[in-house]
């Protein structure tokens, strides 16, 4: 990969996106295609892309398509299922999949190099959990995003879907399964990486590695002013348009910015474990990401899974997440980065969503207790015969959840949220899941809010149906549409 470390007192470029991760680098090849001549600089505090959320280890790899995971389809009041999340999240993830499948067709990466087809699977035991999964699936089955979702209580059956997980289970015991056949397994750090090698040939997009902002203001001509320090020192750019995708760093280049809109926003983090194994005998009988439930007042955010995963090419279990908490918003980040974010515009909204949260905090309190012994125990509920030498604590990446100020004081939000200023000049986004499975669809956004004159143009209409031929149309409502589209996209990748 060719790295550009250039130094001049002044530079300028049509683009500055900050973080060298899966956002970015989904961004700059959408505006690569869009504006070929468009000159793009992309720009990473460490000393390699891809470090930080999308890392493979640092992330579930599960292609977010809400096909096993319950916290998609919550419980309203009434005790029906809410399943309108789970819509936008499959309809977001065909989006990315389309974008890979065009890119494929066009020889520009490789689907080999970064994405596996995978089965998804959600799982319960109890009476309780085995009605609200079968509510999920009678829900869910009927609409055509998830026609294909298969359902089973045959102890036997769910024993071919998942033998590691069924093997040495009390007989007798009830247990039910879903299955969704065409699921994926990803790595977002080599897929990140696949963009930026294709970006880096064009010539048009320069990656500056070792580099960090050191402030953002604006400048005379209402252009972005960045101070950056790099390995021969600390030098300006300017640009008409910033995009801060550096994951947890987002918020605290937000604020520096100044931007009216940064005010409504603080943020909470939550670092993450993975319990991991790499033994031959045991990867080789687990072919699935499968979901199971949360405990009463856990959080959605601790549903725990047991996935097979692809790092680095290696096949690999990993069990969990656990959850930990320390006040760094990234996982190479400094301790002091939760209170550096904290101002006199959040303060009083951070405070009001700590009380509306006690759950998340006992969890985490919890979590902080959980020793080896015991997050071995909470595997042991997926895999009875799991032994304690087999499995390792791997540390996973940090995450910030998103705390704004709505009419109703304070929320704690769990997904994720672009925030723009009212010229479009800069962009941020702010949160976490599933944001790289439906990076795609985000970045779209992204380019609705800060260049709705040029995405009216003809030639940009034309360049981006080319690359996502069903852009402008409505996956969720037109079934013929969401068909063509998965097969496409099956052929091109190698799914199923």
């Amino acid at each position: 990969m060719v790295v550009s470390d250039a130094i001049g007192s002044e530079a300028r470029f049509d683009a500055v996106l900050v973080g060298a991760g899966i956002m970015s680098s989904t961004l700059a090849l959408l505006l690569h295609e869009l504006e070929p001549e468009m000159r793009i600089l992309i720009i990473e505090r460490l000393g390699a892309p891809a470090l930080e959320s999308s890392a493979a280890i640092n992330n579930s790899g599960t292609g977010h398509a809400a096909n096993c995971e319950f916290n998609y389809t919550p419980l309203k009041p009434d005790g029906s299922l809410e399943i309108s999340q789970a819509l936008a999240i499959n309809s977001a993830f065909e989006r990315s999949l389309e974008l890979w499948a065009s890119l494929t067709e066009l020889g520009k990466i490789s689907p080999a190099s970064f994405l596996h087809s995978l089965p998804h699977m959600s799982f319960v035991s109890s009476e309780t959990n085995i009605a609200l999964l079968r509510q999920r699936y009678m829900n869910l089955s009927v609409r055509n995003a998830f026609q294909d979702m298969e359902w089973s209580e045959d102890e036997e059956e769910i024993k071919e879907w998942m033998p590691l997980i069924m093997n040495a289970r009390d007989s007798g015991q009830k247990v039910a399964a879903t299955r969704v056949a065409r699921g994926t397994d990803i790595d977002f750090g080599a897929l990140t990486i696949a963009y930026l090698n294709e970006l880096q040939l064009s010539g048009a997009v320069e990656l500056r590695l070792s580099t960090e902002v050191i402030s953002i203001s604006r400048s005379n001509d209402k252009s972005w002013r960045l101070s950056l320090a790099g390995t021969k020192g600390e030098y300006f750019v300017e640009t008409p348009f910033v995009f801060l995708g550096a994951g947890g760093g987002a918020l605290s280049l937000l604020q520096k910015s100044g931007i009216p809109e940064s005010k409504s926003y603080g943020g909470f983090p939550v670092s993450g474990q993975w319990l991991v194994c790499n033994d031959p005998s045991l990867t080789k009988m687990h072919n699935a990401k499968v979901y199971g439930k949360s405990a009463v007042g856990a959080p959605p955010m601790s549903v725990p899974h047991l996935d097979t995963r692809w790092i680095k090419g290696k096949r690999s279990l990993l069990f969990g997440p656990f959850a930990g908490f320390n006040t760094k918003f990234l996982k190479n980040g400094s301790r002091f980065d939760f209170f550096r974010t904290i101002k006199l515009s959040n303060a009083f909204p951070m405070i009001q969503a700590g009380f509306k949260n006690f759950d998340l905090i006992n969890y985490l309190l919890g979590q902080l207790q959980l020793d080896h012994s015991a997050r071995m125990n909470a595997l042991k509920e997926f895999f009875p015969q799991a032994n304690s030498d087999d499995w390792t604590l791997s540390i996973a990446g940090q995450r910030v959840q998103i705390i704004k100020m709505t009419k109703d004081g304070g929320m704690l939000k769990l997904g994720t949220e672009v925030v723009a200023s009212s010229d479009g000049s800069l962009a941020a986004l702010l949160g976490a899941s599933p944001g790289a499975s439906t990076a795609v669809s985000i970045m779209l956004e992204v380019l609705q809010s800060c260049w709705l004159e040029k995405m009216s143009t003809d030639i940009w209409q034309k360049r981006l149906k080319k690359l996502l031929p069903s852009f402008g149309k409505d996956l969720i409502s037109d079934e013929s549409l969401l068909d063509q589209l998965r097969h496409r996209s099956d052929s091109l990748l190698g799914l199923r």
